[in-house]
Parts: structure tokens; sequence; C-alpha cells
């Protein structure tokens, strides 16, 4: 399944959506925006989708805001503008799957924000990311304010969003950014083949454990203690809890259920 600005594909219960505005190096358009959110949430509620691999056609992953467009919006459009972008993080966020976004080229902007609102992000060797709203007068939207400071420090996300300096794949790596680095004629199969296990995997408690995760970062050490201890009560019911404990003890790899029911 296809249209204009993304394309759409579910393989090995995987979900890949690929940002398609090559012209314009992926820059957002309000269509992308709006048919990426309608994708994240009916992937929440398919079954057959375990994990979701997010990448950009052509030259890079995604220039961010259309450069081209800026200058014409005023306060109001800007406002609503912005309100259709959170409702992207915000359903990133919310999906109980595993998010893995594959950058190559230019994670600009807002495209940079998208890939931190992922779960995982794997890099093509030779590409940069830059918080590149400095240059254009502007704060940084889509989120980056909440996830870079809480991910490398305020000092260091400060420094980034002042200077609006591009940094390599390799210093991404090394700030914990970036997951994984590949080659970039291999970063595509990494991506599918890592998404491809982990939506064979036990999908309830990878839900489970990336809401708690979030969570951690707003709350204090009693509350994510209480979180775990009434979570862990709840998986222990699971038919994946059981399968993963019956596959260990005959020494075979389990085979978790996509439909999981709480006993």
């Amino acid at each position: 399944m296809a249209n204009e600005h993304l394309l759409v594909k579910v393989e090995n219960a995987v979900l890949s959506l690929q940002l398609n505005r090559p012209e314009s190096l992926n820059s957002f358009s309000p269509e992308m925006i709006l048919r990426l959110t309608e994708e994240i949430k009916a992937a929440g509620a398919n079954p057959e989708i375990g994990a979701v691999v997010l990448s950009g056609s052509g030259r890079s992953f995604s220039a961010g805001g259309d450069v081209k467009t800026m200058g014409q919006a005023g306060p109001v459009e800007t406002y609503e503008h912005i309100g259709k972008l959170n409702e992207l993080v915000l359903a990133m966020r919310a999906l109980e799957k595993p998010i893995i976004a594959a950058v190559h080229g230019f994670a600009a902007g807002a495209a940079f924000n998208l890939a931190l609102a992922s779960d995982l992000i794997l890099a093509a060797e030779d590409s940069k990311f830059v918080m590149s709203f400095a240059q254009v007068g502007l704060i940084s939207d889509g989120g980056g304010l909440y996830f870079l400071p809480r991910l490398i420090g305020p000092y260091r996300a400060k420094q980034l969003f002042f200077t609006a300096e591009p940094i390599t794949a390799m210093q991404a790596h090394e700030w914990g950014i970036v997951n994984e680095l590949f080659p970039a004629d291999q970063l595509e199969q990494g991506a599918l083949k890592l998404a491809a296990r982990l939506a064979a995997g036990p999908s309830k408690a990878f839900g489970q454990l990336k809401k708690i995760a979030d969570q951690a970062a707003v709350s204090g050490l009693p509350e994510i203690l209480e979180q775990e201890r009434i979570t862990q009560a709840m998986m222990v019911t699971t038919e994946d809890h059981l399968e993963g404990v019956a596959a260990f003890k005959e020494k075979r790899k389990p085979d978790f259920s996509k439909e999981l029911e709480v006993r």
C-alpha cells in the first residue's frame, strides 16, 4: 500500500513506513504526518504487526520541516501544524510495539526528533544528525526538547540546539543517541532483520517494557518499582510467559503468540 508521501509495506510481521518525498529530502508535509499517525495507530490494533521500521527514500532519512514553505504560515496555522506533529509523536510513544528508525543521509530538525521518538535508532555510518531549528530562528519542536536532554544531558543538548551544527553518526553513537551503525548498503537489511526478530518476540512484555521505561524519565524510583511489581504480577499469567518457560525447559526456541490472553 502506498500514497504520494508515504510508502507502506508489511512483511514478516514488520510494518515498514518509508518517507517518500525524495525530491525535497523527505521534508515533512501535512499529508505525510497524517498518514504516519494513521498507520502507527492502526498498527497498535493489528495483531499481525509486531514491530515498525521508519526510514526514508532517496538520499536522506529526512530534512524535517519543509523550508520552502516556511515564512508562509502565521501563528494559528503553525499552532495547528505542530499539534498534528505532536499527535504523531504521542502515537509513536503510545504504540506498545518497538519502532526502529533507520537513518541514512541527514536526519535534520523535526526528523531528528522523529527518530528520537522511536525506540531504537540504527544509522548508516556516513549519516549525520542536526538540530537545525536555530538556523531559521526557531526552537525545537516534535519532542526534541523532551527527548534529547534526557538522553545526552542538558549541556550537550543545548550545544546542539544553539549551534545547529551536525554531528556524525559515530558521534551520535558515542553519545548514546544511535544504537548501532551499519555500512550504508546494509542499513535497510539490518533494520528489517532486527525488526523481524523483535516482531517474533514476547510482544506483551515489549509493550510493557516500553511504557514503564518511558515513565521512568519522569517518575521516581518508588513509583517505577511499584509499576514493575504490578505489571510483573500480570505478566506471569500471559501465554507468552508460559511458552517462554516451557521452551526454556524443553531447550527449544520459544514460539511467542501474537494473540495474548491473561488467564
